[in-house]
């Protein structure tokens, strides 16, 4: 499920520039355009988006009035955006998610990517504070409590990038969202996520911060930056960033699973596939303590039988699968959560 973001601004040339930055963000959609506050009220009471885009500068009512005025009313997510860096404290006073500077014409780049930022870690909101006082978002629990929660977490290194589309070859668009980390070299992901749209009839992308998981998504770690799960308000989302190595590696199995396993991860399941070293043991032993299925890739099928190995002589593994078994073992468990 997409989050529906509404757009108040009266310059047509920086409607369509957001448009086009909100619609080629996954996870994110326009639902509609207004040019002044009283047509804004009309479509968020019709539309009832997910979000706002607020031009600073507003005809007739200013963008921090506006807040003020619609924030006890409808409180949702408001992303203040103006070429007039002095109004931040202003607008995240009245009532603003986050504040992000206009290009002037030379920084589209820089504000396409502000603008995502802003864009994820709104999604990421319970709350917000207007002039002091704290509104909880309208439906944002209701939304969370009636998303799907079955997630499917994968991990490997040595020998993984043959044996994942033997898994995914199992795997069809009406299973649950799948995130992925191996241990790939920077610049290889792309490569590799081009072969298994070739391979497997799923959605198959990179990671990308922010990214919205869905059904049928399966999502693969971009090499040097560690992926990690985190809430949003529909559901789950991606959080994709640099960092040290952990467990001897940059993406990090371990940090896929350690952040899935501080979520609510009863229908989660979790595997991991061949590989040299230890890097998804002690994550995975988090998962299966906070109640998701785990399963191993067996000795005889594993091209370097260590990941595996290492998780399951830490009790992390519940159960143990040749590789051609993993697919149809997902799938039966998946088959008893519903």
């Amino acid at each position: 499920m997409k989050r529906r973001i509404l757009i108040l601004d009266d310059s047509p040339l920086y409607t369509q520039l957001v448009k086009s930055i909100v619609n080629g963000t996954d996870g994110f959609e326009i639902c509609g355009c207004a040019t002044d506050p009283y047509e804004a009220v009309t479509l968020i009471e019709k539309l009832k988006p997910d979000m706002l885009i607020l031009d600073v500068e507003l005809p007739v009512l200013g963008g921090a009035k506006f807040l003020r005025k619609l924030i006890p009313q409808y409180a949702i997510p408001v992303i203040a955006c103006t070429t007039h860096k002095g109004m931040a404290s202003t607008m995240l006073t009245a009532g603003a998610a986050d504040f992000v500077l206009k290009p002037d014409g030379s920084a589209i780049e820089e504000f396409r990517g502000a603008l995502r930022s802003a864009m994820a870690n709104a999604a990421n909101l319970r709350e917000i504070t207007c002039e002091g006082k704290v509104y909880k978002l309208r439906r944002t629990a209701e939304k969370i409590a009636a998303a799907d929660r079955r997630l499917i977490l994968i991990g490997g290194s040595a020998g993984s990038t043959e044996a994942l589309p033997v898994v995914l070859k199992g795997f069809d668009s009406s299973m649950p969202p799948t995130a992925v980390t191996l241990h790939l070299p920077p610049g290889y992901t792309s490569l590799f996520v081009e072969r298994l749209k070739k391979e497997c009839s799923l959605k198959v992308c990179q990671a990308v911060d922010g990214m919205a998981l869905e059904k049928g998504m399966v999502v693969i770690a971009e090499g040097a930056k560690h992926m990690r799960i985190v809430q949003s308000v529909t559901g789950y989302a991606i959080s994709s960033k640099e960092g040290e190595k952990i467990s001897g590696h940059c993406p990090s199995v371990d940090a896929l699973f350690t952040s899935a396993a501080e979520l609510r991860a009863d229908r989660f399941i979790a595997v991991l596939l061949t590989g040299m070293g230890y890097d998804g043991a002690d994550g995975m032993l988090k998962l299966r303590k906070a109640g998701a299925y785990t399963i191993g890739q067996d000795e005889k099928t594993s091209m370097v039988y260590g990941m595996p190995r290492a998780a399951f002589e830490a009790g992390a593994v519940e159960k143990q699968s040749a590789l051609g078994s993993i697919s149809f073992n997902v799938r039966k468990k998946l088959g008893e959560w519903k």
